[in-house]
């Protein structure tokens, strides 16, 4: 089977912030390098909220989670990678020379010499509000995620959830709503400290600890009011609403990825310093990954990728250098800063 195929140095699995940033890294250090995404679209849990701002990606001002979306993938195809949409590995086989045969859950088969799981939390899907024929407002007025800001404007906006999405759709939507609430079973809401901060300073009505308790619809199309109960006490208010969003966390879904031998626990693997796995020529990079000083920024991803890519190179050629050079000094960037019409003495 492998002799029909073309051997890859790198394959890496996930097209996310981590799979991207690995597959341009991967360049830099002159690797033969496929990408494979089970989606249709590079981007990974990105592509949830489009909208969200994203601060805390050094030297990257305040941007737009799809423009940032838009930036890595023009950066991952810099020294163009074989990149594979639509296809979800599920089995790896070893071979005897050492190399993997990884198939995919529709019959396709890719061979290489190394792995790199930047894989998030497998397949995602949005918790759903647990309320008895929720699901019809689906298609009018109840939303798992926010697309867009411009939709809601002038709207009466309940937001339930309290993890950083909710925090962050409430300050974005503070700003174009006419009326912003959240409620929260608990206290204390997730997310970054400044970000809360924000919202509990803006016009922004925290109601905790309460839960979306009753949906009620006028026209049987669209939720029109809201009950909302108190954990604590078991009062109830009733709060007008023209939209409802719902952000309960997500479900994860690794599938057959854990029948592979990984030692994984509920939401990631744990990996050495170096992003090596249990298994051999396999690594790991992300959200997937777990290790002592794991950072789970979007910053951290962007490390986890250089220290990946670098432990499969030392795989593949113990004898190579232990990073790449600078892009100031690869020799890769050279025709590329040519293309740019940059001068070697700049």
């Amino acid at each position: 089977m492998s002799n029909q195929l073309e051997l890859y140095d790198v394959t890496i699995i996930g097209g996310g912030p981590a799979g991207m940033y690995t597959a341009f890294y991967s360049g830099m250090r002159d690797l033969k390098t496929k990408l494979i995404e089970a989606k249709d679209e590079l981007g990974g849990r990105m592509l949830i909220y489009p909208e969200k701002m994203i601060w805390d990606v050094g030297g990257v001002p305040p941007t737009r989670c799809h423009n940032l979306v838009g930036q890595l993938k023009e950066q991952a195809q810099t020294f163009d990678p074989t990149i594979v949409l639509g296809q979800q590995i599920t089995n790896q086989e070893r071979q005897e020379d050492g190399t993997y045969i990884l198939t995919s859950a529709t019959g396709e088969k890719h061979w290489t010499r190394t792995v790199i799981l930047a894989i998030g939390y497998g397949i995602l899907q949005m918790a759903k509000l647990e309320i008895e024929g929720a699901d019809r407002y689906e298609i009018t007025n109840l939303h798992y995620t926010v697309q867009e800001l411009e939709p809601f404007r002038g709207k009466n906006v309940l937001i339930s959830g309290g993890g950083d999405s909710a925090v962050d759709w409430a300050n974005e939507l503070e700003t174009v709503a006419a009326s912003v609430t959240i409620v929260h079973r608990r206290d204390k809401f997730g997310g970054h400290e400044n970000n809360i901060r924000r919202m509990k300073a803006s016009s922004v009505v925290v109601r905790v600890p309460y839960v979306v308790d009753q949906l009620h619809s006028i026209n049987g199309d669209t939720i029109d009011q809201v009950t909302i109960s108190n954990m604590e006490t078991g009062a109830t208010e009733l709060i007008e609403v023209d939209a409802l969003i719902v952000n309960h966390g997500l479900k994860s879904d690794f599938g057959p990825l854990r029948d592979w031998g990984l030692e994984m626990g509920e939401w990631w693997t744990n990996v050495s310093e170096k992003l090596e796995t249990n298994l051999p020529g396999i690594f790991g990079a992300g959200d997937f990954v777990d290790y002592k000083s794991k950072v789970r920024l979007i910053a951290g991803t962007f490390t986890d990728a250089v220290l990946a890519l670098n432990s499969a190179k030392l795989f593949i050629d113990p004898t190579a250098e232990k990073v790449a050079y600078v892009s100031s000094h690869n020799d890769r960037f050279k025709e590329k800063n040519k293309a740019l019409g940059v001068s070697e003495d700049h």
